[in-house]
């Protein structure tokens, strides 16, 4: 038992030593930008959602005027779309693939292109029952938001990386 605790506590130094953080653990979003607007809807669930991890930032603040942000996220397009993926001995779908395709670029306060427009693809795979409809819709509604959330993370990690103009 004392050579495991041992072991855990040598893994963990190592792992401190070596510069290794948890992605988000110091509780800031690293985005390059002092001002960011978003082109969404206010009341769009994408835009809630990203201006709530926005705001999270101690360096970030959210303008309602584009010509205020150093940094412009335009959301060109998002899909929600289901594809068929196996039917059973009937000809009724047993399982399907559901995707969440969003579009976005981001510009800079001259309107000069920072990150050219960007398509991000996820996709769950989904069992259906019918016995089991309403259970099915709710666990697609969450499927749904689960990557609608991994979508805004991709958008704020592509976004963390990149250079605002006027810095080398």
């Amino acid at each position: 038992m004392q050579r495991r605790t041992l072991l855990a506590l040598s893994g963990a130094a190592l792992l401190s030593a070596c510069g290794f953080r948890m992605r988000g653990s110091d509780g800031k979003s690293g985005l390059p930008f002092k001002t960011v607007f978003i082109g969404v809807p206010d009341h769009s669930p994408l835009g809630v959602e990203l201006k709530r991890y926005i705001r999270a930032s101690d360096d970030t603040t959210i303008v309602t005027d584009p010509k205020q942000a150093d940094a412009t996220i335009d959301i060109l397009s998002e899909i929600r779309d289901r594809a068929t993926l196996s039917l059973n001995t009937q000809g009724r779908i047993r399982e399907y693939s559901l995707y969440y395709r969003l579009r976005f670029q981001v510009k800079d306060k001259a309107g000069g292109v920072l990150l050219a427009p960007t398509e991000l693809v996820l996709k769950r795979d989904v069992s259906f029952n019918e016995s089991q409809v309403i259970a099915k819709e709710k666990e697609e509604d969450m499927l749904y938001r689960d990557m609608q959330s991994d979508a805004v993370q991709q958008i704020l990690r592509r976004m963390s990386a990149l250079k605002p103009a006027g810095t080398a």
